[in-house]
């Protein structure tokens, strides 16, 4: 239908787009909100030429088959996404909807269907490259946070204790410590949820048996709610300081055992999510 690197360039796009759509959805940041806004109407306009080509090479509207329905309705999803970004401002909406849209592109450009062996092969392997990116990428984002609250535990006691040593100095203080910590989450958890997505489409490629309850499965869905629920508890319970520090540092400590523990129990994973 289209070379792959044009396939590739929409997801590489999609997923920058979706990050920082995420982080206006939770800070109510307008300049990330422009920036994915033409992210994402880049990726419209890629799949609108790629859209159009087909209509030219087939001489029909092509949605009779399954690869040409998930392209066409991934593509309406993203309009829509761009309509109701533009005119209806609904910033729940256009998230979700965008991340539903980029499961469904990813299936398309991934799966094999019509196109060639070898193509299909160098697609499903640079499907599973992007996953471990994005999930390492996360991993380490989630590491750094993990850091940033141990420091403010340690500020939090030195103070408490009214220890005012050079030590203390050195750190930055409590605000800062929690804000960064939270802006690494915020930038973790999207590229969990996507890293997650294009995994869950490899296995179910690649695995003959693929199990929901594999252990690795499992529990890197834990990992993506026990995040969630931090979010949900520092943007809507409006949860700061030593409260969320701790829970901060108690998802860290569950993600370690899902990535050592879960991953020597699963029939498929190794060391990458």
């Amino acid at each position: 239908m289209v070379v792959a690197p044009l396939y590739e360039l929409s997801i590489l796009l999609y997923i920058a787009s979706i990050l920082l759509y995420f982080i206006d959805f939770l800070q109510q940041n307008r300049k990330a909100n422009d920036i994915a806004f033409w992210l994402l109407s880049i990726v419209w306009l890629l799949q609108t030429v790629t859209f159009v080509s087909r209509i030219m090479e087939t001489k029909r509207f092509p949605i009779l088959t399954m690869s040409e329905g998930l392209y066409f309705y991934a593509w309406l999803l993203i309009t829509l996404s761009l309509v109701i970004n533009r005119l209806l401002r609904v910033d729940f909406i256009v998230f979700f909807t965008n991340v539903l849209a980029f499961f469904i592109l990813a299936i398309h450009t991934f799966v094999p269907s019509s196109q060639s062996p070898a193509i299909a092969e160098r697609l499903v392997s640079e499907l599973l490259i992007i996953h471990i990116t994005l999930a390492l990428g996360a991993y380490a984002a989630f590491s750094l946070s993990f850091i940033f609250s141990v420091l403010y535990m340690l500020q939090y006691s030195l103070l408490k204790r009214k220890k005012w040593g050079a030590r203390l100095w050195r750190m930055a203080d409590l605000a800062k410590l929690d804000f960064l910590s939270y802006v690494l989450n915020l930038l973790g958890l999207p590229m969990l949820l996507l890293g997650l997505i294009l995994g869950v489409i490899w296995a179910y490629i690649q695995i003959d048996h693929f199990h929901w309850y594999d252990a690795k499965v499992l529990g890197s869905f834990v990992v993506l709610l026990v995040y969630g629920i931090y979010f949900y508890k520092r943007v809507v319970r409006q949860m700061q300081g030593k409260a969320i520090a701790l829970w901060n540092i108690g998802s860290f400590l569950f993600l370690l055992v899902n990535f050592f523990l879960f991953g020597s129990l699963s029939k498929f994973h190794f060391w990458y999510s």
